[in-house]
């Protein structure tokens, strides 16, 4: 999987145990708080995905949710954007997916086996 320099800087950050959310508004004017689990690149743009937090701090229906993810400059604050086209949805959650077969494996080659 390649990802870009803005994704690589954001996942690093993400594997190194810095805990990061971001807060959603959604249309009916409330806010979700969600972890941001990773950065992906897909066809040259950056998506995020994130983890929907309850009240608790616990995500316990295992949803995701996609969104574009647009920072302009290194100094800039990043921008997420919604991706209304269904072909490019299914592409983001195809890399996702793909992501997380390569954890898996890389989880089962790292198991010890005295587990």
């Amino acid at each position: 999987m390649i990802f870009s320099e803005i994704a690589t800087k954001m996942n690093t950050k993400i594997q190194n145990d810095e805990q990061m959310t971001v807060d959603i508004e959604l249309n009916d004017g409330t806010e979700v708080s969600c972890a941001v689990l990773i950065v992906l690149t897909v066809q040259e743009k950056d998506y995020i995905v994130l983890l929907p937090l309850d009240e608790n701090g616990q995500n316990n229906d295992g949803n995701v949710w996609f969104y574009q993810f647009i920072q302009k400059s290194e100094d800039a604050e990043p921008e997420l954007g919604y991706i209304e086209d269904d072909d490019e949805y299914e592409a983001v959650a195809d890399a996702f997916d793909e992501y997380l077969d390569d954890v898996e494996f890389d989880e089962l080659i790292d198991a010890d086996p005295e587990d």
